[in-house]
């Protein structure tokens, strides 16, 4: 777990907000879960939790070789145990793979166990992000585009069901923390709202 990520300074927007369960990220690949998770975290000083790099330590191979070895299935099913883990400890901010949701137990588990936000950008300037990298296993040898719209397709109905959805654009990371604060606290106010 990562807590010294980053030690920016604290963002007024965060004054206050104390979260009681996780925060997880969910949304496409390349839509900046870890970057801004990390952020995130700092200005809510909680941990942060890449629930990737969780199943790598876990499964002691990369994300790559997990999908080599055991597909797509094998990898979901490690992963809704790492994400379910996860979800049973302290209030954190985790961020997960693309295709976490896809799965229903991960999904129920998240539902019923956090606050869950997407973080929504327009698919070309997801493609542009990542059509160099090299660590992506859906990528490999195909278009970054047709992959994306696959996958929107696919998964846009189930991250719809998160609690929160934050359309990131192109803004810096700075402003896409402050409209996730801005969001969270939003939230937060709403519940307490209806739980008096």
């Amino acid at each position: 777990m990562d807590k010294t990520a980053h030690t920016s300074a604290p963002n007024p927007l965060a004054e206050g907000l104390i979260l009681t369960k996780p925060l997880v990220l969910i949304g496409l690949m390349g839509v900046g879960k870890t970057t801004i998770g990390k952020r995130l975290a700092a200005q809510l000083g909680l941990s942060f939790v890449d629930a990737d790099e969780e199943i790598e330590k876990a499964a002691g191979q990369t994300v790559s070789d997990i999908f080599a070895s055991l597909g797509e299935a094998g990898f979901r099913d490690g992963e809704q145990r790492v994400i379910a883990r996860l979800l049973d400890g302290e209030p954190m901010v985790i961020a997960t793979g693309g295709g976490a949701m896809t799965l229903a137990q991960t999904r129920k588990n998240i539902k019923q166990k956090s606050i869950s936000l997407w973080l929504k950008t327009d698919l070309d300037i997801i493609a542009r992000r990542v059509a160099h990298k090299t660590h992506r296993p859906l990528l490999k040898d195909r278009d970054p585009m047709e992959v994306l719209r696959q996958q929107a397709k696919a998964r846009y109905p189930l991250y719809g069901h998160a609690n929160l959805t934050v359309n990131t654009g192109d803004n810096s990371h700075a402003r896409t923390v402050d409209l996730v604060l801005s969001a969270l606290k939003a939230y937060l106010e709403t519940r307490h709202d209806t739980n008096h």
